[in-house]
């Protein structure tokens, strides 16, 4: 599993990212956020992907607030991508999904902190505070699940997608759509034998010999195998 910042966190630059598709919660945040210290810039975007890229045309920032339900990610994989893509930011997780084992396979994902999104702002001051010292974050009332005899398996799943690239786990994502080498090839605009090639060293780090495994595999860090059920 990718670690969150190796280096104290009181050093990070005070520029930050708000990762929302919904725009007043875009603006609330960000708010927020500048509420809390005197941030030199706060960017916002509204897709996983859009991130990503603007992490890799601008830099990461130093401070990333993630909602998890966002437009183009069905799971934790997009915390493990967006992880991968910024290892040294703190990322705190934004989100109304804030049952326990949400909390705890966020935090296993990469998430220096949780806080529901419907908090009071002194919450998120509270987050924000601990995560520059280097402390994991959790809403008052979190218990860990893995304490009281948790299921580990979204844990492997997490661990095991972690060691995935960003172009890996597109990859993997177009194939979890039922898609062929050939269409994936015309999606991304890249040869198809470099899709095989991408698939061999997925299937290889997920520990999997067929598509179908690899699927399941991601399948384990989708919400409905994270949160609980209805019986």
């Amino acid at each position: 599993m990718q670690q969150p910042a190796a280096r104290p966190i009181e050093t990070l630059p005070l520029t930050a990212m708000v990762v929302d598709d919904h725009p007043l919660f875009c603006d609330a945040l960000s708010l927020t956020l500048r509420s809390l210290a005197e941030f030199d810039d706060i960017t916002t975007a509204g897709t996983l992907q859009e991130a990503l890229d603007r992490i890799a045309a601008e830099g990461a920032p130093g401070f990333i607030l993630l909602d998890l339900n966002l437009p183009d990610v069905n799971g934790l994989d997009g915390l493990v991508r967006l992880r991968g893509a910024a290892p040294a930011s703190a990322i705190i997780v934004a989100s109304s999904m804030a049952e326990n084992r949400m909390i705890s396979y966020a935090l296993k994902a990469g998430a220096n902190g949780f806080v529901p999104k419907h908090s009071q702002r002194s919450v998120f001051r509270r987050a924000f505070d601990a995560v520059r010292e280097g402390l994991p974050f959790v809403p008052d009332d979190y218990i860990d699940p893995e304490g009281a005899g948790g299921d580990n398996g979204q844990g492997n799943a997490l661990d095991r997608l972690a060691t995935l690239t960003n172009q890996q786990a597109r990859i993997l994502g177009l194939i979890c759509e039922g898609k062929l080498n050939k269409q994936i090839a015309y999606d991304l605009t890249i040869a198809e034998t470099t899709v095989k090639a991408h698939v061999t060293a997925i299937m290889r780090k997920l520990g999997v010999h067929s598509r179908t495994q690899a699927v399941l595999i991601a399948q384990e860090a989708r919400f409905a195998k994270v949160l609980p059920s209805e019986d």
